[in-house]
């Protein structure tokens, strides 16, 4: 007797617009049991800007286009408090919940600090996280992503721990033989933060241009802007 099929586990995706976030949606789709239905990123209200990765709300909704998903924007006040995040992101998560969503994923590599945090905030909600990217050996993740062709660009970073000049630099080889001693080569431990261009999770490239670099609240950020009105194409590496 065939057995009846058995509907795909549907994941919400937690999308920082980055490279691991981006390669957490590739190793999900690779999953026939999964299907991932959404995506979500918190962004700073008042300047329209991914938290932390400071990239633009134009692009982030762009770059869900190009691979084929919808986009739930959280939008957080300037300043936040931890109380007024707490609210914000539990009426988010209810009405996930309420949308029939049981499991939101994470693109989390190794911060055991990181994993317990998000795990505390669903306990009890009724969804389950889950981490597709996590125990990676980072040296080993970096190539692989660059093996498989994933494109990504700096869009910020932490001066402290890098050179200036890595400012909009390619996720490439160059990159990793540029990192200091210490550094990881995911920038897992907040060296640096990406947004990603190109890969096999995109139905196509995201198009865009290099703008400039300004130090704010001690990180260097890059703007990184929409390709030209013109027609002008993903950026070539640096």
């Amino acid at each position: 007797m065939k057995q009846p099929d058995v509907a795909p586990t549907r994941v919400l995706l937690s999308w920082s617009s980055g490279k691991d976030s981006a390669w957490a949606l590739h190793r999900l789709r690779q999953d026939p049991g999964i299907e991932v239905v959404g995506l979500f990123t918190t962004l700073n209200q008042a300047f329209e800007r991914v938290a932390m990765h400071g990239v633009r709300k134009q692009l982030l909704t762009e770059q869900a286009e190009c691979v084929g998903l919808p986009l739930h924007c959280i939008d957080l006040p300037w300043p936040c408090s931890n109380e007024e995040y707490g609210r914000v992101m539990s009426d988010f998560i209810a009405g996930v919940v309420a949308s029939g969503v049981r499991h939101m994923a994470f693109g989390d590599l190794f911060l055991e600090d990181v994993r317990a945090y998000r795990e505390r905030q669903l306990a009890g909600t009724g969804i389950s996280p889950l981490f597709p990217l996590w125990g990676s050996d980072t040296a080993q993740l970096a190539r692989e992503m660059m093996a498989a062709g994933l494109r990504a660009r700096i869009s910020c970073l932490d001066p402290r721990k890098l050179p200036a000049t890595l400012g909009g630099h390619e996720f490439d080889d160059a990159l990793l033989a540029a990192l200091p001693a210490g550094v990881d080569p995911c920038g897992e431990k907040g060296e640096f933060h990406t947004l990603a261009l190109d890969g096999p999770m995109f139905l196509r490239p995201l198009a865009i241009r290099v703008g400039e670099s300004v130090l704010r609240d001690d990180f260097l950020f890059t703007d990184l802007l929409p390709a030209a009105p013109d027609g002008g194409v993903v950026c070539p590496p640096a």
